[in-house]
């Protein structure tokens, strides 16, 4: 019962991170899970959760998102996470824990340089990004931190912004859950009471997210997950070392 306390308040954290900054789920969620199931089937259950939640948010803001950005930075997103499933199929463990520290590391080292919103990338470096950005939340089930600081440099309103990324993410979702539950599906069944709490705080925290979780602005709330998502980062590449 603690395990599943835990991954319900961690659950609701990123589900309000994620409604606010349209990144968190996957960063918060996949290291909790994976020190009880392993990365590989981590990565496989934390999708799940993932996907209900960015079902919602997108459903809720569907009027705010971009449709140009999504075009050309989401549907390459989606073929980049298909590629990545297919990629995550044939990595172990140690390699996920490597891989997902090392997002991690990038993604709150990024934000917390506010880098992204002083390059504003043009044509075909658009799609790369997209692509990029997708094929690495297929390899390791974490891409939303990538994708945000890539579309950082957009210079989208701050709804259009978490709509077009949650988008995006519903795009990826939509490519590489069924390539998860494929390799690691067998692996999940005992696994039914955490997915199903993890889904239930998600969908909770999306909906108090939208109210701006725990009073804080935007800016500093996500300067301080950021910070802790780097942590994270740091946590898993030291346990993979």
């Amino acid at each position: 019962m603690t395990l599943l306390a835990a991954v319900f308040c961690v659950a609701v954290l990123a589900g309000g991170t994620a409604a606010v900054s349209g990144f968190g789920i996957g960063s918060l969620l996949t290291p909790l899970v994976a020190a009880h199931l392993g990365m590989s089937a981590a990565v496989a259950a934390v999708a799940l959760p993932h996907a209900a939640a960015t079902a919602l948010r997108a459903w809720r803001l569907r009027a705010s998102i971009d449709g140009v950005v999504l075009r050309r930075f989401g549907l390459p997103s989606a073929a980049g996470g298909l590629a990545g499933g297919l990629l995550y199929a044939q990595l172990g463990n140690r390699a996920l824990t490597l891989v997902l520290g090392a997002l991690l590391l990038a993604t709150a080292g990024a934000n917390l340089a506010d880098l992204a919103s002083r390059w504003h990338p043009r044509g075909a470096t658009v799609g790369a990004l997209g692509l990029l950005s997708g094929f690495f939340g297929g390899v390791a089930g974490n891409q939303g931190g990538l994708r945000a600081a890539a579309l950082l440099s957009f210079g989208l309103a701050p709804q259009a912004f978490v709509a077009t990324s949650t988008a995006t993410g519903l795009l990826v979702d939509a490519a590489r859950t069924p390539l998860y539950l494929w390799r690691a599906g067998g692996e999940l069944g005992h696994a039914a009471p955490l997915i199903a709490v993890a889904t239930a705080g998600v969908l909770l925290g999306t909906l108090l997210g939208e109210r701006l979780l725990l009073g804080l602005p935007a800016a500093r709330f996500r300067r301080i997950v950021s910070g802790l998502i780097g942590l994270l980062g740091l946590g898993l590449l030291v346990s993979a070392a």
